[in-house]
């Protein structure tokens, strides 16, 4: 249960008699807060927020008052927007994430509020350069991979196409890890992102909500003879809200990403402390406040494993409670419920808000099983962004038990019910029953998250056309014959406002001086640079912004990671970042970087076309597999950088630390985009995307939103290879990687070449784990089997390098087909086929 606890109401503020001085800290509705100039507010809250003047400033200091001018711009329209939702009684749209991969604000809050120009002549006055200022952001630390980053994009979209929507997560205090490489291994540190505390961030003590663990149910009977349960003997936790601004592009639209920090109910137990137990008594709340501690903790033990299940009941909870809260300032009952809100769970994390809801309507609200039963399958919407087996959540019935009884309860009645509904179309003993149980039997019984999001929903969708078609098909099968309506597509996309505008200056100021800037809104109009493909002076600025974010990349690299090896701009920059996981297969990207080094060795005086490879990734800190993965990318890095016989020919980075900030570097530097996970296990994908809207080559395989992307640029502006998702499963039952092994020099001796410890000469036998489980574990991911055709695809890369014209073509081309993959088309059709919510033009 969660109680809110209200201290005052908006509307006492938006009745407030505002002053009509201009230094006041008020504006009045006719008074236009732009006449009092950015430069005077940056001014006032270099001195009366943080105590400082010119003699005194120091870098970290011009940030911070720059972020909180830009805020306070957005505040007057961050009020205004949600007194109109509330006024207009619209629809509104809650997206529930357990990451928001923010990365830094600033720079987007600049872009899409159109200040960067007068910014950037404000800290010249004050002797700094805008971009070093920018850096000193610290990356919001709420988000791990592509699950974060698709939110944050979606939370702009949904900004600047003005539709009333909320985002609901954790207001972690630290971040996944802040990454190091430490004689070539992963080491983690806390990444301590809120030390200083944040600047754009708003305390919401008003909204404070109780929220219920552990505890018993009891059940009574109402006056009317109604069976009711009731949550009894719990510990409890506060969730307080922290509001985030996030503004729309070119509009008055400021929406809200309302963040959660778990506190606790009793900060001192005085008693303790006045009994010698000093650190009794401060023992509840440090427990308490784990909650919100740090993103996705270790879950290898069982400790780890319930504190996960805590952290997404305690945001679930507070948001369902607020959403209520909100809802029923307005309305007396809750028949319009699902007309008034819709609720989007992004992957399994947040599904515990079903039966959530249906408690707040069962137990708290008095609404019969029925009647919440169609309000909740009315209001939640579930996107799928996985179809590996072992990503599916499932929580222990135990953990529900000790942690959720009540939940527990509610989802047994759930799936009775839903279990006699399957009844009715196949006998008791089919295998379909115990496939779409929501509770998984045996010895170890588990509650599978997936099937009681797709259960309690109205909408379930896939990422990506290949993805939703494995849904269909395979993964979901016996729920699409059950409800095929409910099942969907929406590819994803990204936010051009960021990773063109913002990320890649140089080539957004060509694309606007050529074509307007109406692609800023409308990634489509990208359609109009195909007319200057041929344009031999349009190819040559194209190649030059190419190389000035190439150069920006490199000075960047020299300041972050103390490299001295030289990196050639004029070799095709080959990258691969994103989250590493086998399935990934960062592992057959080091193994064709060997297989060049090789050639090279073999040949010291041959023709190469010179190649620099990039990794970027963060691995989960209990996953030994990807940690000795990047380990051996280091290993093979510190053998190819020092071999003087190589030279520039070939280099090998691992770039520590990856992040939002340092992927806006990477991708538009980039040439190449290396796509190669195993055909049928990536969802979608989205760093293809963003490396396609730079003018990136992909090379992949048909799988994700690659084949969509293949679509849309044509065969000859791409590069695919290996097997496709139906091959990979024909393949599975009889595969034998040793015949692969045996039937390829190349690969026999790259394999051997790392079991015979050529890159851990002092650390011999580090990497026969890889090796094993290549040859003698089964090669899960077929990395042998597609090894041939993508060093053949890697050839015809060379080759196209080789044509500078021609390369330039395919890249412009590349760019100007990404339309589709805007996240603003991929909201349009959520807001149109799945939440059915209408625009809010916001006025100021």
């Amino acid at each position: 249960m969660a109680k809110r606890v209200k201290k005052s109401t908006e509307e006492d503020l938006y009745n407030v008699q505002y002053d009509p001085n201009p230094n006041s800290l008020f504006f009045t509705d006719s008074e236009d807060p732009d006449s009092y100039s950015l430069e005077n507010q940056f001014a006032e809250n270099l001195e009366f927020r943080l105590v400082k003047d010119r003699e005194t400033v120091t870098p970290q200091d011009a940030y911070k008052a720059l972020a909180l001018s830009i805020r306070d711009r957005m505040i007057r329209s961050w009020i205004r927007t949600q007194r109109e939702y509330d006024k207009r009684d619209v629809k509104k749209v809650y997206y529930l994430s357990l990451e928001f991969l923010m990365g830094r604000l600033l720079g987007n809050a600049l872009t899409n509020m159109n200040y960067r120009d007068e910014c950037k002549d404000i800290m010249k006055s004050l002797g700094y350069d805008l971009e070093e200022i920018r850096d000193l952001e610290h990356d919001m630390g709420l988000g791990n991979g592509g699950l974060g980053r698709l939110a944050a994009c979606f939370l702009d979209s949904m900004a600047t196409l003005e539709l009333p929507a909320f985002g609901y997560g954790i207001r972690y205090e630290y971040g996944i890890f802040k990454q190091e490489i430490e004689n070539g291994y992963q080491v983690e540190y806390p990444d301590n992102w809120l030390r200083y505390g944040s600047p754009w961030e708003v305390m919401r003590e008003e909204f404070t909500y109780r929220v219920k663990f552990g505890g018993r149910v009891e059940n009574y009977t109402d006056d009317r003879g109604n069976l009711r349960f009731s949550w009894v003997d719990t510990e409890d936790v506060l969730a307080v809200a922290y509001d985030v601004p996030v503004p729309g592009y070119g509009n008055n639209t400021v929406n809200s990403l309302r963040l959660w920090q778990a506190t606790a109910t009793q900060d001192f137990d005085f008693k303790a402390f006045d009994s010698g137990d000093y650190m009794g008594a401060v023992e509840g709340k440090s427990a308490t406040e784990t909650i919100s501690k740090v993103l996705y903790p270790n879950d290898s033990t069982v400790a780890g494993k319930i504190l996960r299940l805590k952290q997404q009941y305690f945001f679930v909870a507070a948001s369902l409670h607020d959403i209520v809260a909100n809802y029923k300032t307005l309305h007396k009952n809750f028949g319009a419920f699902p007309n008034k809100v819709a609720i989007q769970l992004n992957d399994t994390h947040p599904s515990i808000a079903i039966p959530e809801l249906m408690r707040i309507l069962l137990d708290e609200e008095g609404l019969q099983w029925d009647d919440a039963w169609h309000v909740t399958t009315n209001t939640f919407a579930y996107t799928n962004h996985t179809v590996l087996s072992e990503a599916l959540e499932r929580w222990s019935v135990s953990f529900f038990e000790q942690l959720l009884p009540r939940h527990l309860q509610i989802i047994y009645e759930i799936n009775h019910r839903f279990l006699k509904m399957v009844h009715t179309f196949y006998s008791e003993n089919d295998p379909i029953i115990s496939r779409v149980s929501i509770i998984q039997e045996g010895d170890n019984k588990a509650v599978r998250m997936a099937n009681l999001a797709i259960i309690g929903s109205h909408s379930v969708n896939g990422v990506a056309e290949l993805h939703t078609k494995i849904l269909c098909n395979e993964l979901f099968n016996d729920f699409y014959r059950l409800h095929p309506q409910k099942f969907n597509n929406k590819t994803n996309g990204i936010t051009q406002r960021r990773w063109l505008k913002k990320a890649n200056p140089p080539l957004a100021d060509l694309i606007t001086r050529r074509i307007g800037d109406k692609w800023i809104t409308d990634l489509t109009e990208l359609r109009k640079l195909e007319a200057f493909v041929d344009d031999a002076e349009f190819c040559d600025e194209w190649r030059i912004a190419k190389n000035l974010a190439k150069q920006r990349l490199i000075e960047s690299i020299y300041i972050q990671n103390d490299y001295e090896t030289r990196i050639n701009p004029d070799s095709i920059f080959d990258s691969q970042v994103k989250r590493l996981h086998e399935y990934k297969r960062q592992l057959l990207n080091a193994l064709h970087t060997i297989s060049l080094y090789n050639r090279i060795k073999d040949n010291p005086k041959g023709d190469f076309v010179p190649r620099t490879v990039f990794f970027a990734a963060k691995s989960a800190p209990g996953y030994a597999m990807a940690k000795n993965i990047i380990k051996l990318i280091n290993s093979i890095a510190a053998v190819v950088n020092n071999d003087p016989e190589v030279g520039d020919r070939l280099k090998v980075f691992f770039l520590k630390n990856y992040s939002v900030s340092l992927a806006e570097r990477i991708i538009p530097a980039s040439d190449l985009s290396e796509q190669i996970s195993t055909a049928g296990l990536e969802a979608s994908g989205t760093g293809n995307m963003k490396f396609q809207l730079n003018g990136a080559l992909t090379i992949g395989t048909m799988d994700g939103a690659n084949v969509e992307i293949r679509e849309e640029v044509g065969d000859d502006n791409i590069v695919i290879f290996g097997l496709l998702a139906d091959e990979v499963s024909a393949l599975r039952p009889n595969y034998n990687a040793w015949d692969y092994y045996n039937g390829n020099a190349d690969l026999k001796r790259v394999l051997d070449m790392i079991r015979d410890n050529y890159f851990s000469r002092h650390e011999p036998g580090i990497f026969q784990p890889i090796v094993d489980s290549l040859l003698r574990d089964g090669d899960k991911y077929l990395v042998c089997a597609d090894y041939a055709a993508y060093i053949e695809a890697q050839e015809r890369v060379n080759e196209m390098w080789r044509n500078p014209t021609e390369w330039t073509k395919k890249s412009i081309l590349n760019t100007a087909r990404s339309g589709k993959f805007s996240s603003d088309r991929t909201i349009r059709q959520y807001a149109d086929e799945i939440w059915r919510v209408q625009p809010v033009r916001i006025e100021v």
